[in-house]
């Protein structure tokens, strides 16, 4: 690395204060300002000034996407930094970190769940085509000097749909706070206790805002399907729970602190239409619990099926209703558990933050 003294600017529009993005962008700046550089966050009113005790921040007015990236670019002389690193889809950076994935690929996996209603108004529609005319100026016009993908599949829709160049494109998987999720029996105990769950009850976690995208139908209608068993499915996130009703399903909203529940649940289920790489399952793994997902969450690279959890090929198959029988087991779920907690180790948080220290500073460095 680099002994030069850089100035790296963050580029993140709006705020969630359970965003995993504004969690992960928080820690990345805390170790740039650890190793002595200095960083400042380019961002919209909505980020509270107390969430970012790390440098400046140069707030953009723009709400829309484009409005946004047009606004940015329009500013970019006046930001004085030696590197650009964005989270947004805009015009061009230095470095971009594509933790959202490809939306053409998104679009195109949306295609076959869609209505013919649904085909048609997203086929006009003005904010997917604003999106997409940002993403090719990134990858097609080489807008991003540099891609950080969070996993293989984001990395290969890149090169396959828009012929960005391999070699410029790193693959940093994303991280938690491992020792965060560390198993707690008191804290199951209570957990369980404050969800009236019963003793005898399989308790499963959706977790995520996008109910559509995330597959949330999929998971209510497979666990319908499993007769004979007392399974009870807790939906955490925002999102309208008409249309998903069912005996089984307890919604809890948006939960700032998902530890307990994660604790006090049995399995994490996840059949996501389209996902770059799913946080939630990588928190829920670090918990020790089987991950059920699909092979459209970038997620799945990194773990063995029937080993960590299971993957299943489409969000709507058959294959989903089999992997919560199989998970159902309890004898099965507390032999895997220290092999999960093993296996989760390897992605804590700070290695992420190591990985795209380096890549940041030898980018800036050359």
């Amino acid at each position: 690395m680099s002994d030069k003294h850089l100035s790296i600017g963050f580029v993140r529009r709006g705020y969630s204060a359970t965003g995993g993005a504004e969690a992960y962008l928080q820690r990345l700046a805390r170790g740039v300002v650890d190793l002595g550089h200095d960083v400042r966050l380019i961002t919209t009113p909505e980020w509270p000034a107390s969430a970012w005790p790390f440098g400046e921040i140069t707030r953009l007015r723009a709400g829309s996407t484009t409005a946004f990236a047009d606004e940015l670019e329009e500013l970019r002389p006046q930001i004085h930094c030696n590197l650009l690193m964005s989270l947004e889809r805009v015009w061009r950076c230095d470095v971009y970190r594509a933790g959202d994935g490809v939306h053409r690929a998104w679009l195109e996996r949306r295609q076959q769940f869609a209505t013919p209603i649904q085909k048609l108004s997203r086929l006009f529609s003005r904010k997917h085509h604003g999106i997409l005319r940002l993403e090719k100026s990134l990858f097609a016009d080489g807008g991003a000097g540099r891609v950080i993908a969070n996993s293989q599949m984001v990395k290969k829709e890149i090169v396959d749909l828009y012929s960005y160049p391999a070699n410029k494109i790193d693959i940093v998987h994303n991280g938690v706070p491992i020792d965060r999720f560390r198993f707690d029996s008191a804290r199951r105990e209570n957990g369980r206790a404050d969800l009236k769950l019963q003793g005898d009850e399989i308790a499963l976690l959706f977790v995520g805002t996008g109910w559509e995208r995330k597959g949330l139908r999929f998971a209510v209608d497979a666990i319908e399907r499993c007769k004979n068993l007392k399974l009870r499915l807790l939906v955490a996130g925002r999102g309208n729970p008409r249309g998903y009703k069912s005996d089984c399903v307890q919604f809890l909203g948006e939960v700032v602190d998902l530890v307990p529940i994660y604790a006090a649940v049995d399995i994490f289920i996840l059949p996501t239409i389209y996902d770059p790489f799913s946080n939630a399952c990588l928190e829920a793994l670090a918990s020790r619990l089987p991950v059920i997902t699909t092979r459209s969450n970038g997620f799945s690279e990194i773990i063995e099926n029937g080993v960590h959890g299971s993957i299943v090929d489409l969000a709507n198959d058959e294959g989903l209703r089999r992997a919560i029988l199989f998970w159902s087991d309890k004898a099965r779920r507390s032999s895997a558990r220290s092999i999960i907690m093993e296996h989760a180790a390897q992605f804590d948080i700070a290695k992420n933050v190591e990985r795209t220290l380096a890549i940041l500073i030898q980018t800036a460095s050359e």
